[in-house]
């Protein structure tokens, strides 16, 4: 008969090989933090950009296998469980992608397009934006769309 030690070495192990550990410690973590976030702060609101921001670091996160940080991302920005689409993605930010570049996350593309950019002497121009405020006590409504 197993001891209570090597029972529970097996169940580590089994839950280990079926990669399911990592996503219950990451389930847990999320569930932590969120049980200690100070709700009097407000997040900011879950705008459309701030959707296909989350989504371009999910997909990131996810391909690098770093899923504790992604569960974490979901659990904390109020992202929706299930990722965007891809298609849909690439079509709000306007990307056209070839065949190779869809192994990767669209992210590691907008670098590598800025990164190899000589339009206007190597600087990419950017505009400014108005990003919505945060709820506070005195401004419960949100801040206009970037």
């Amino acid at each position: 008969m197993a001891t209570i030690t090597e029972l529970k070495c097996a169940v580590r192990e089994t839950l280990e090989s079926r990669g399911v550990l990592g996503q219950l410690k990451a389930r847990i973590r999320a569930e932590v933090f969120s049980a200690l976030d100070d709700q009097r702060e407000p997040r900011p609101p879950l705008t459309h950009e701030n959707l296909l921001i989350n989504e371009l670091i999910r997909e990131y996160l996810e391909f690098n296998k770093y899923r504790y940080t992604a569960s974490v991302l979901t659990a904390e920005s109020g992202q929706p469980e299930d990722p965007l689409d891809r298609q849909f993605l690439a079509n709000e930010l306007k990307v056209a992608e070839d065949t190779s570049s869809k192994s990767v996350p669209l992210l590691y593309g907008l670098v590598s397009h800025f990164l190899n950019s000589s339009d206007n002497g190597g600087k990419v121009f950017l505009r400014g934006v108005s990003l919505p405020t945060a709820p506070t006590a005195s401004n419960t409504v949100p801040g206009p769309d970037v």
